[in-house]
This record gives structure tokens, C-alpha cells and sequence, in this order.
């Protein structure tokens, strides 16, 4: 007779690990569209000059670190040191994805620095936009760093 009023509990435990089978729903990782599909949202079109490294760490460099998005899906801007380019895809709830950046090799006393903004490009996951003010998170959700709008 126990056993019976165990019925009902391991049956909705069943179900609700059914529920939760991996089988594929709708992704959220940014997808490539069709040649003629163009990307849309506030952070495109738009020049986002670098505000901060990490949560609070402020680069002094030569000239202000900065990005593009065009419609295209290319990303081109200066790291401090040297100008690059490349490709991004945006997707679902904020995804970003940056390709590998090509960038000039040019010499400069930051190298360090200007590594640092690529590869927080590089490892941009997801994006929030607040007002005039972009950030990149990791996949680890860690605030990578922050951008503002430029002209």
C-alpha cells in the first residue's frame, strides 16, 4: 500500500525529466545569414569608442580604441596600436560573435593593451545596451569591458 502513494510523485518525476530531454530546440547561438540578409539593432551602424577594460580598468592610450558594425556583418576599428577587420554575427537575446581579427603590425609602446581589445572582442558572448553605453559579457557571463557611443 506504500508503494502506491509513491506512484504519483515518481510519475510526475518522470515526467518531468522527459520534459527536459535534449533533444534540439531553437538555438540562441548567432547564426550567418543568407548574402542578401543584413544585420539590424542599436549596436550597428554605429562607432563605439572604448570606455573600460574589465569592470573599472581605464586604457591610456595614443588614440581611443573604437569599432564598427556594418550591415553586413563586418567589424573594422582601431585597437589603440593597429586598425582591424573582421566579421561578426549577431543572434538571439543579445549573442555575439566576432571572427578572428586581421589586424595591421605596426609597433607601438601598448601592444599589451591593444591586445587586450581585441581579445575582448574576440571573446564577446553576449552584449547589453543601456542607453549610450554598450558591454561585452564572456561565456562565463564576466563583464569583459565597456563602450560608448561615439560620433
Amino acid at each position: 500500500m506504500k508503494g502506491w502513494r509513491l506512484f504519483p510523485l515518481l510519475a510526475s518525476a518522470a515526467l518531468l525529466l522527459s520534459a527536459c530531454s535534449s533533444s534540439p530546440g531553437p538555438s540562441s547561438t548567432p547564426q550567418r545569414g543568407a548574402s542578401d540578409a543584413s544585420l539590424e539593432g542599436a549596436i550597428v551602424e554605429q562607432r563605439w569608442n572604448l570606455l573600460l577594460v574589465g569592470t573599472d580598468e581605464r586604457l591610456s592610450m595614443p588614440e581611443t580604441p573604437f569599432f564598427e558594425i556594418s550591415k553586413e556583418g563586418k567589424v573594422s576599428g582601431h585597437d589603440g596600436c593597429n586598425r582591424f577587420t573582421g566579421e561578426v554575427t549577431l543572434g538571439e537575446n543579445q549573442r555575439i560573435e566576432f571572427s578572428p581579427l586581421a589586424t595591421t603590425r605596426m609597433a607601438c609602446p601598448q601592444m599589451g593593451d591593444a591586445k587586450r581589445v581585441t581579445d575582448m572582442l574576440e571573446t564577446a558572448y553576449r552584449y547589453l545596451i543601456d542607453h549610450d553605453r554598450l558591454v561585452f559579457f564572456g561565456p562565463d557571463s564576466r563583464v569583459l569591458g565597456g563602450w560608448r557611443e561615439g560620433n
